[in-house]
């Protein structure tokens, strides 16, 4: 449903002498199957939002291919918008307006006719549990409820694919978890969705695949549970926060408890976090009880210490260095 062969974007940053360029998108190869959920996981201006507005016909691409359902994004870009809806993550209601007369309008703005645009209109407000709220200001309502409106703008025309570019951001708990189960009936009605976020219990979760962008380049693809199978072994977490009498660890006793552990033979390799050692071991149950000695022989002792299996926050670390939170 959608493909991309070396998608490339590039800005100019600065004025008149002092200008440079920058790679927004340096080169985004990605295949997406009919009916899946997709995410592209990444940090802030990683290049997700980029890549989307390209694949939305909003930016055109400064090199590489692709082809949106099956239409040529170069070429073809109205038959492109004919197949996709795009929902911006600023969203796009309106305060004084209703929730069925915007899709009214945005459904005559796809060409359908008044009636039919009625039709769909009433059919979208049931179908995202919008219809108690459907002929009241946009302004009146919650933040979850308004992004629901936004989602139905996007789906009123009956796209085949539907960009959502951060769905969530802003939402509480409970609204987030109503938009991960719209997402996953939206899938099951048969549209591919194709969602950026930097949230990485939502790309767990929601997503059927994944793509990883850091700095402009796709670091790594494929299904949650993949790609953190690509990381064997647990993963302990030192804590050292209480290891100095003043709270945080000095610097000093940061570096030689990570040069202890990492010359371990049962420590695969050592990342350190703030005050954390985050380590990757074959078994942690083996691990932690040599960790404690280790760093009991040498006078540290260590605030908590605890385990886990690896996340996608450790597969970040394993493609890019660092966390995603950094």
């Amino acid at each position: 449903m959608i493909e991309a062969k070396g998608l490339r974007k590039s800005f100019r940053t600065g004025r008149r002498r002092k200008t440079a360029v920058v790679d927004a998108v340096a080169g985004v190869d990605l295949n997406v199957a009919e009916g899946e959920i997709f995410g592209f996981l990444g940090p802030n201006g990683a290049g997700k939002t980029t890549t989307l507005r390209m694949f939305a016909t909003l930016l055109p691409p400064d090199d590489g291919e692709a082809r949106i359902a099956g239409a040529d994004l170069r070429k073809e870009s109205a038959l492109v918008r004919r197949s996709i809806g795009y929902v911006a993550q600023g969203g796009s209601t309106w305060d004084d307006v209703t929730a069925r007369e915007e899709l009214v309008m945005q459904a005559r703005m796809h060409g359908i006719g008044k009636a039919e645009a009625r039709d769909r209109a009433a059919a979208t407000l049931d179908a995202l549990d919008l219809t108690e709220y459907g002929d009241r200001n946009c302004k009146t309502y919650s933040g979850g409820q308004r992004r629901r409106v936004d989602i139905a703008l996007g789906v009123v025309h009956s796209p085949k694919v539907l960009f959502l570019d951060e769905p969530t951001t802003g939402l509480d708990p409970q609204s987030r978890a109503h938009m991960w189960d719209l997402v996953r009936r939206l899938r099951d009605s048969g549209v591919t969705v194709f969602l950026t976020t930097h949230y990485l219990d939502e790309a767990d979760a929601l997503c059927d695949r994944i793509s990883i962008i850091d700095a402009g380049l796709i670091v790594a693809e494929g299904t949650p549970s993949d790609l953190k199978r690509e990381i064997s072994g647990d993963v302990v977490i030192v804590d050292l926060a209480a290891a100095d009498s003043a709270g945080a660890p000095e610097p000093a006793t940061m570096l030689k408890a990570a040069k202890l552990l990492t010359d371990e033979r049962c420590v695969h390799s050592c990342e350190a976090i703030d005050h954390t050692l985050r380590l990757y071991v074959d078994s942690a149950a083996t691990a932690i009880p040599q960790v404690m000695r280790t760093l009991g022989s040498q006078g540290i002792e260590p605030g908590a210490i605890e385990y886990r299996r690896p996340s996608l926050d450790d597969v970040f670390l394993a493609k890019t260095g660092r966390t995603l939170a950094d």
